[in-house]
């Protein structure tokens, strides 16, 4: 299926999650001399319109970032993110994580983003101009290229789950992945549902037992009556030092939405 397009969504409650705690983990990364390389699998647009028609239709922003940036001074990577975004297309732009990671990278850092929806791929080189954009099944090339060069990096891994296969597809990927790239920062994330779907692919990432993993969770309302995410999820294997406590932080910012 190739329905699902973030532009409904962009700046939800889920990706102030998401994108706040990847831009964390990137900063860490990059401090550091040595150089990375950046895999997305699901990458989506790079830039989105919250003043667009989608956004106006969901709401979802408004209950999103747009109620929310003040949670984030002015030199977190996220908000620096958002100011990249808004100076290139308007205040009420939105970066996608393709543009967050591009924003934080170095000169000699890799990015290979990977989306299989023609509409959004085309989207995505179209803002990203000279970036490694391939219309290709992102799980598939993000095995066929670990472990990376550079070794040293970070994969997102953010499927839509419109395809109820993902769930169980999903722990799998990232038990191969580790197998093949054992210091590769994996993130995966993963909407928490009212229907309770998410609940077995969490129990089988857990059977995973994989030390160096984290599973953060945070709750909050329902963007709008009847719908049926509730909170957003990242399952973090090898996170950099600091990334625990950072979530943490976060969360206490989300148990304070009503």
């Amino acid at each position: 299926m190739l329905s699902y397009q973030h532009a409904y969504h962009a700046g939800n409650l889920a990706d102030v999650h998401k994108h706040a705690l990847l831009a964390l983990a990137l900063d860490y990364l990059v401090q550091k001399p040595k150089p990375l390389t950046y895999i997305e699998t699901h990458a989506g647009r790079a830039l989105y319109d919250l003043a667009g028609a989608e956004a106006a239709k969901t709401g979802e922003a408004a209950r999103g970032i747009e109620r929310v940036a003040c949670w984030f001074a002015g030199d977190h990577p996220y908000a620096r993110a958002l100011s990249v975004a808004r100076d290139r297309a308007g205040p009420r732009a939105y970066p996608g994580s393709p543009l967050i990671a591009q924003t934080l990278l170095r000169d000699g850092d890799a990015m290979i983003l990977a989306d299989l929806h023609p509409q959004e791929a085309g989207a995505l080189r179209a803002a990203l101009p000279g970036a490694d954009v391939r219309q290709v099944d992102g799980p598939q090339m993000a095995l066929s290229l670990a472990p990376p060069v550079p070794r040293r990096g970070l994969l997102l891994c953010d499927p839509s789950y419109e395809i109820k296969d993902d769930y169980l597809q999903m722990p799998r990927l990232i038990a191969q992945l580790h197998r093949k790239w054992n210091v590769g920062v994996l993130m995966l994330w993963y909407p928490i549902l009212a229907s309770g779907a998410q609940s077995g692919m969490c129990a089988a990432l857990d059977a995973l037992q994989i030390d160096a993993a984290i599973r953060h969770e945070v709750r909050f309302p329902p963007a709008r009556p009847g719908h049926g995410m509730i909170g957003s999820g990242l399952y973090m294997v090898n996170p950099p030092w600091g990334w625990a406590d950072a979530a943490r932080d976060l969360g206490k910012r989300f148990d304070q939405i009503t």
